[in-house]
């Protein structure tokens, strides 16, 4: 029998990583995903496990290249999206992106910023990136949307004295402080490891 449950996490990777973790330790496998929507499937209980990462900076070409390698190495791939806009036809900037990715309309990445990717449970912990300078590459294009949101909120909230506009500098600001804290931490792991 087949569950559903639906659930917005925006941009929390984590938490949803976590969340469909603790789904799969029940006995759920994620078979499905929409907007806001995830359908599992029976399965042994802690016999998969997820990570879910940020791609919304490469373009469309690049992501599905990705899932491909990702699939090869025997992963399974869902795309999602991070943000909850409803329309058809949308065509969203985003300045912070990779070249090909600058423009993402509904042919290319929008609604497709997030890549959950399951493998079967095998006791070692699930990292999709490993290496110090891959894992600071990936860092670094995560804190990217956030510092162009906090740059365009921060002066917008305060100019206009938005409070709604300083919620969403607050929120980057937090972003990019975790983000910043992410690459000090692994930049002294590398200090030490040399």
């Amino acid at each position: 029998m087949k569950k559903r449950c639906y659930r917005f996490f925006g941009g929390l990777l984590g938490t949803q990583g976590k969340w469909l973790d603790k789904m799969a330790d029940r006995g759920f496998r994620l078979v499905r995903t929409e907007k806001l929507l995830y359908e599992f499937e029976p399965c042994s209980p802690g016999q998969y496990r997820y990570c879910v990462e940020f791609v919304g900076c490469k373009s469309r070409g690049e992501a599905d290249n990705y899932a491909r390698f990702l699939e090869d190495c025997g992963y399974r791939v869902f795309f999602k999206n991070a943000n909850l806009d409803w329309n058809v036809g949308k065509v969203e900037v985003r300045p912070w992106a990779d070249q090909g990715g600058r423009l993402a309309s509904n042919a290319t990445t929008y609604n497709r910023e997030l890549l959950i990717v399951e493998k079967e449970n095998d006791g070692r912990p699930f990292e999709l990136h490993t290496a110090h300078e891959d894992k600071a590459q990936y860092y670094k294009d995560c804190r990217r949307p956030a510092l162009f949101l906090f740059v365009v909120m921060a002066p917008m909230g305060i100019l206009m004295r938005s409070w709604a506009a300083g919620i969403f500098a607050s929120l980057a600001l937090a972003m990019l402080a975790w983000y910043q804290i992410a690459l000090a931490r692994l930049k002294k792991q590398d200090g030490l490891e040399e």
